[in-house]
């Protein structure tokens, strides 16, 4: 048994037009190398109006994956670790994991734009991250982006994928007042706008993405998950045994002309699910 993850990224055809790099960012890891315990992810996406999104970007999710990692391997020196956690962490211990993880990720900002000499606005991103064990998920998400899970309830047992899944929305995406708004991490407001969530149900599939994909993926009357969209993501998973090797079905989907004919915006798609029985 055990986690299988990718996290792929692709242009948006705006910015392959304009001769721009892609602005968001990915990134999942497994912190012990033990894919039957803890995973950690994050995905950001720069603002567009930052010279330099898309460095924030990748400083964002390498800083928080860095310090997820991190607490992971010190409660394992310890002779504790995320996994083994007598019950499901608390509301507050997750909020205060979450804090130190965003003032980490703005300190490391911070640091970047004092050593080039610019301001710490030119690196203004949004951040998404999930630490998740078999037994529960817990997550945070400044800005837009979403966060999708499927869990199976306490005292039920789910091998491999139902026949009707169900997808949840961890948060609502921040869109601010006025289109193309949103909360960005390094706004002075970024800690009182994170939102944090505890979910102490067995994850079984965690897909985590930037905005470019939000009208293909979510229906935005009741902000529920689009289970067409879901569905054939979470199927490629369960049968390919590597996808971090065998990419080829997200890549194509990613950079698709289907795809860009409904959003020029960069895209960025992490995707867990964990397999019970390989």
């Amino acid at each position: 048994m055990g986690w299988r993850a990718i996290a792929r990224s692709a242009t948006g055809t705006r910015h392959q037009q304009q001769q721009q790099p892609c602005q968001d960012y990915g990134a999942v890891m497994v912190p012990t190398g033990d894919r039957q315990g803890v995973i950690v992810g994050a995905v950001a996406d720069g603002a567009g109006s930052a010279p330099h999104a898309d460095v924030g970007a990748k400083l964002a999710v390498s800083t928080s994956l860095n310090f997820l990692t991190a607490s992971e391997a010190w409660l394992q020196k310890h002779q504790r670790s995320w996994q083994r956690w007598p019950e499901s962490p608390s509301a507050e211990l997750i909020q205060n994991l979450f804090l130190k993880v965003v003032t980490r990720v703005r300190s490391r900002l911070q640091q970047q734009a004092d050593s080039q000499g610019y301001a710490i606005d030119d690196l203004a991103c949004t951040l998404l991250a999930f630490l998740a064990t078999p037994d529960w998920i817990a997550a945070m998400q400044i800005g837009d982006g979403f966060m999708v899970v499927r869990c199976t309830p306490q005292g039920t047992r789910s091998i491999g994928m139902p026949a009707e899944p169900q997808y949840h929305l961890m948060f609502q995406p921040d869109r601010g007042e006025f289109a193309n708004q949103t909360t960005f991490v390094t706004a002075a407001n970024a800690l009182e706008a994170m939102q944090v969530r505890v979910v102490t149900e067995p994850p079984q599939f965690i897909c985590a993405a930037t905005d470019g994909i939000e009208r293909v993926a979510l229906r935005f009357k009741d902000w529920q998950p689009f289970t067409p969209f879901f569905r054939p993501l979470e199927e490629y998973l369960w049968e390919t045994p590597h996808p971090e090797a065998d990419d080829a079905y997200l890549v194509s989907f990613l950079t698709s002309e289907r795809l860009n004919q409904k959003t020029d915006d960069d895209k960025t798609l992490v995707l867990c699910c964990y397999d019970r029985q390989t």
